[in-house]
């Protein structure tokens, strides 16, 4: 299908910012223009910063070592694909060719991107010879015009594979430009820790050639008209504007503002699901949007590109649309620890005060979102806050995303879970990827970036203290270089020393930032939650040796505005005690329960270290006389880490157990942060504990799969069960012997149906199969798919989310959401086996979003 009539004609504004290219670019990201009284802000580059630190050092040398290496092994599948594009493309194509995949290259890229911040910190000779290389198939692979997309350069992209019959045809899914944005970072990352032009250079040819495709109109594209639509999934927009400044070409700032600019104007999907207008921020023009909407990670790479936009122009044409949706965010929708998009489907937010923790989703890649846009955020109005959000996504619902090992994953970030329920696309745990590879390929770019959210100044009368970590570095004020170094054990230890030497005296105002969790009132900003019997915080201040009495405190940052000299000390002193949490009462799922947090980190109990089902604990009621002895007991202890090499933080206060059908017992309630948990085995986790025994689990809940009232199968061994497939019960592996199964032997090579009944008309959210696997007569199948039935009907076909494929994966769930949705009171799976053998199924695991 051809990209339809068209487009509706823009606003006089959007016309204006179409043409915006006359505008000259500023040098550096957010400079301001000659009418500006305020100097623009610059954020101090990760480069530019070295890390002396505890608990990021370590981080980053896994990161080094483990996690990076790892993912570049991991995404080879996207080098091949490229390869065989440039082999096609010289003529020699393959017999074998791999099978058409939207987005696997943008994982690539990604990974590339995080492997060129680590070039920039310390030389890796066969590392950029890796890297060299996968920038030759690039530009092998791409267009002469410079178009880069495997499946349609192959030939063998389609509309069946939600890619369009050709380029540019179905942008809303294809993940053209999503792909190629990605690309642009990777691109500038690596000029930056090399010099090198390889991938600036294919990046470039084609970013000039999709602003040319898209607002100019090119022959071989939408019969030379041009395609203006944005796409379905945010990106190009922000790296657009990272490659203009890179290349310095105002060409390509107007492009990402032009991107912006159509987004909700030229073309409106509609439908449900992946097809709704929300989905991707297409229901109204970006600048008149006031409340996040739909898939989580796209809202925050294009409020991030929004942010990005004004700062590069010096204008505030989204600014108050960006207000608006971060005030939404903080008063209504975000977890406590700053993940977003908590509704399964769309992957996205649902309505106000929808945060259930369990069931929730929180992917990764959303709290990367969040932290980079509330960077940009900070960028544009310089208040604390902003970088507070940051802070709690960044230690809390990001770097939870990532083993201590560097190669065990969470796409979703539940805030409670039972051991045993899947909720990990297929795990109960961490996995060591997944058929969609957003989430780790994103954590190996953002953590490297961590020393570039450090420090930040005006390049005349502010230095800006951002975030605190071990670490020094050099600005310059006016013309003097100033040396910054900072001593701290943050986040475990609230204490900052600053060691400030300027080259010679020099005046200028230095900020530290003051977060909202060192108040009495909130851990994070808005109105979301609450502080229950705060107990006392607060910060001190010395300038060499003499405490400052009464701070003077500015947009969240304390301000010592002096006149320094070399080696000037400052000591920052943030009380750390353990507070309790209380979420607004309009979030049902957090009514009767509190949370507790330390500093930045959200704290969790972990069954691991309590020895109970984690579910089954109850704590006192911090406004009961209880609490009292709760602060008084509470003890705070600092030990290693497990499998890390610096210290950690656990928290033991009283509380009570009750088991299942059992008398409440006393127990001393250890605690984490939750940023660990999971690294020591499977099993339960609460963020979020009741002080009320009423909201303790019933016995029988969970026992078996929901819903399900009967079980059949096409065929059955005599010596297993059908009955199995829902029993509730999780397997070891694939090849776990000790529970009970479905096998179709001896039917080898004989397809299988397997039918499930459900209790009555149920809205599926997903279901999971694990299959079973012998390594002999019965093995997983070649493939498999889904049906619905609903009121007796004929059997549906099962739409799959746009980035769900039916996976047969060996000792996990193989789980599927629906596009929209599917409504059902039967389910029926079609399984192939391989011809020479059987199929079988450990457990099929379902949720639906009516419970």
């Amino acid at each position: 299908m051809r990209l339809g009539s068209p487009p509706r004609r823009l606003s006089p504004a959007s016309g204006r910012l179409l043409g915006a290219a006359a505008l000259l670019l500023s040098v550096a990201l957010g400079r301001a223009t000659a009418q500006e009284a305020t100097p623009p802000l610059h954020p101090v580059p990760f480069d530019a910063v070295e890390l002396e630190d505890r608990f990021w050092s370590p981080r980053l040398a896994t990161q080094r070592a483990v996690l990076v290496p790892f993912a570049l092994d991991k995404t080879e599948p996207a080098v091949a694909y490229l390869r065989a594009t440039a082999e096609h493309r010289a003529g020699h194509t393959p017999a074998d060719l791999p099978r058409p995949h939207r987005y696997v290259c943008s994982d690539l890229y990604k990974v590339l991107e995080g492997a060129a911040y680590l070039l920039a910190t310390a030389p890796d000779p066969a590392l950029e010879r890796r890297i060299d290389a996968i920038a030759d198939l690039i530009a092998r692979a791409q267009g002469d015009d410079g178009y880069l997309y495997c499946a349609h350069l192959l030939g063998h992209g389609s509309a069946e594979h939600m890619m369009g019959d050709g380029p540019y045809r179905y942008v809303l899914h294809s993940h053209e430009l999503y792909n190629v944005g990605h690309l642009y970072e990777a691109a500038v990352a690596y000029h930056r820790a090399t010099g090198k032009r390889n991938l600036l250079d294919a990046a470039l040819k084609n970013a000039r050639h999709v602003a040319r495709a898209f607002f100019e109109g090119d022959p071989a594209y939408n019969d030379g008209t041009p395609i203006r639509q944005a796409p379905g999934h945010e990106e190009i927009e922000l790296a657009l504007v990272r490659l203009a400044e890179e290349a310095h070409d105002p060409d390509l700032l107007a492009a990402a503002r032009s991107f912006l600019e159509i987004r909700g104007v030229t073309h409106v999907p509609s439908g449900e699901g992946v097809m709704s207008p929300r989905y991707a921020q297409q229901h109204a023009p970006v600048a008149q949007q006031r409340e996040p909407a739909g898939h989580a990670v796209r809202a925050a790479y294009l409020y991030t590109a929004m942010a990005d936009v004004d700062a590069a122009y010096g204008t505030d044409d989204y600014t108050a649309a960006l207000d608006a949706i971060w005030s939404d965010l903080v008063d209504t929708r975000m977890h406590l620890t700053g993940g977003l998009g908590a509704t399964h489907g769309i992957e996205g937010f649902g309505a106000p005060y929808e945060l259930p923790n369990a069931d929730t989703y929180n992917e990764t890649c959303a709290a990367v979102g969040n932290v980079l846009w509330n960077l940009r955020m900070f960028r544009l109005h310089r208040e604390a806050r902003y970088l507070d959000v940051a802070e709690i996504a960044l230690l809390n619902g990001a770097l939870a995303g990532v083993a201590l090992s560097g190669d065990r994953f969470f796409y979703v970030n539940p805030l409670e879970a039972d051991g045993h329920t899947a909720f990990n696309h297929g795990r109960p745990e961490r996995s060591p990827w997944f058929g969609t590879a957003c989430c780790p390929t994103n954590l190996a770019r953002l953590l490297p970036q961590v020393p570039g959210m450090l420090f930040a100044h005006d390049g005349d009368q502010n230095l800006w203290v951002t975030m605190y970590a071990g670490s020094r570095t050099r600005v310059t004020l006016g013309d003097v270089p100033i040396e910054l170094a900072q001593r701290t054990g943050y986040p475990l230890d609230g204490r900052i020393e600053l060691t400030v030497s300027p080259a010679e005296r020099r005046r200028f105002a230095l900020r530290l930032r003051i977060p909202t969790w060192n108040g009495d009132r909130s851990f994070l900003p808005g109105a979301l939650y609450q502080r229950d019997s705060p107990r006392p915080a607060g910060f001190t201040l010395e300038v060499d040796g003499a405490r400052i009495a009464e701070p003077r405190l500015e947009q969240g940052f304390v301000v010592v505005d002096r006149s320094w000299t070399p080696d000037s000390h400052v000591v920052l002193e943030l009380a750390m005690p353990v507070q309790a949490e209380r979420a607004d009462p309009r979030v049902e799922a957090d009514r009767g329960r509190v949370a507790f947090t330390r500093g930045p980190l959200v704290l969790c109990a972990e069954e691991v270290d309590n020895g109970v089902d984690t579910t089954r604990l109850l704590v006192p009621d911090p406004e009961d006389a209880a609490a009292e002895a709760l602060a008084e007991h509470l003890q705070v202890e600092f030990g290693a880490e497990p499998r890390a090499r610096h210290k950690s933080l656990r928290v033991t206060l009283p509380a009570a157990v009750q088991p299942l059908g059992g008398e409440t017992s006393t127990h001393a309630l250890k605690l984490v942060p939750y940023y660990l948990w999971n690294n020591r085995g499977t099993g339960s986790m609460t963020v979020w504990l009741p002080t009320d025994a009423a909201l303790l689990p019933k016995p029988g809940d969970g026992l078996h799969q929901p819903g399900v009232v009967a079980v059949r199968a096409s065929h059955t061994f005599a010596q297993d069960d059908v009955k199995a497939i829902a029993d509730g019960r999780l397997p070891k592996s694939s090849a776990d012997t000790s529970l009970p199964r479905w096998t179709s032997w001896p039917e080898r090579g004989k397809a299988q149906t397997v039918e499930l009944d459900l209790d009555g008309p149920r809205t599926l959210r997903s279901l999971g199969l694990w299959f079973y696997d012998d390594r002999g007569g019965v093995q997983r199948p070649v493939e498999w798919s889904l049906e619905t039935r609903l009121d007796g009907g004929d059997w549906q076909p099962f739409e799959l989310y746009v980035t769900d494929a039916y996976d047969k994966e060996l000792d996990q769930f193989n789980v599927v959401h629906p596009a929209a949705p599917c409504r059902c009171d039967a389910l029926r799976i079609r399984i192939v086996p391989r011809a020479e053998a059987c199929v079988g199924l450990l457990e099929a695991e379902l949720a639906f979003e009516d419970g």
